[in-house]
């Protein structure tokens, strides 16, 4: 009987110890087979941990508008997310949810950010400030107040946005240009095309910030 270099020849049916070729292949068949099924089995385990991991809540402490609220949140929450629907402080809008339209700008240490792009757990230890927070009890702040007389808005849902983004740029420099102050919405996109009242109205903020709030 001829041999292959390399071992028995398909014509030899078994080995010197009685396990045919056939029956070899077929153990070595089902045992791949088996380790494959853990190895998958083992990724899925290890798949679902990750998501447990990353559905677990963490208690985070969040100062918006001067007061503290502690709060359980997922990690990937926004924090428009919670001021909206977990704290349920909703002058902050949500549009497109991908930091374009700038419904949703707030403060955080004075600047103006989008909301929807930024994490609720890293605005902890920030001093966030919402439309809200521009108030004096019923009595609305100086860009609110501009806002109104000159009629920076139409259907208003991008209001508080450009508001934040105003109140961020007087809070940096409370003299701004004209230039300035379109330069500073131009992140805030508005529908309705209210520009030119928008940029009226911050110019008028920017004078009643001037004159401690007062009528001009």
């Amino acid at each position: 009987m001829t041999r292959n270099k390399h071992g028995p020849t398909n014509k030899e049916s078994a080995d010197s110890k009685g396990v045919s070729r056939r029956g070899f292949l077929s153990t070595m068949g089902a045992g791949a087979a088996s380790v494959a099924a853990a190895g998958q089995v083992s990724a899925e385990n290890a798949a679902k941990a990750e998501i447990a991991v990353a559905d677990e809540k963490l208690s985070v402490t969040l100062r918006i508008n001067g007061r503290s609220y502690q709060h359980l949140v997922e990690p990937r929450w926004s924090l428009a997310y919670v001021l909206r629907e977990e704290l349920k402080i909703t002058g902050t809008k949500v549009g497109c949810e991908r930091g374009e339209c700038g419904a949703c700008t707030v403060l955080i240490d004075d600047k103006p950010r989008y909301s929807c792009m930024t994490l609720a757990v890293e605005a902890q230890g920030a001093e966030i400030v919402t439309v809200e927070g521009l108030m004096t009890g019923e009595e609305l702040g100086e860009v609110q107040q501009a806002f109104v007389a000159e009629d920076g808005l139409q259907c208003g849902y991008c209001t508080s946005g450009q508001i934040m983004s105003v109140e961020g740029l007087l809070r940096a420099n409370p003299n701004p240009t004209r230039a300035e102050i379109a330069d500073q919405v131009s992140g805030n996109l508005c529908r309705c095309g209210a520009y030119p009242h928008i940029l009226k109205a911050g110019e008028r903020a920017a004078e009643l910030r001037r004159n401690g709030g007062g009528a001009s």
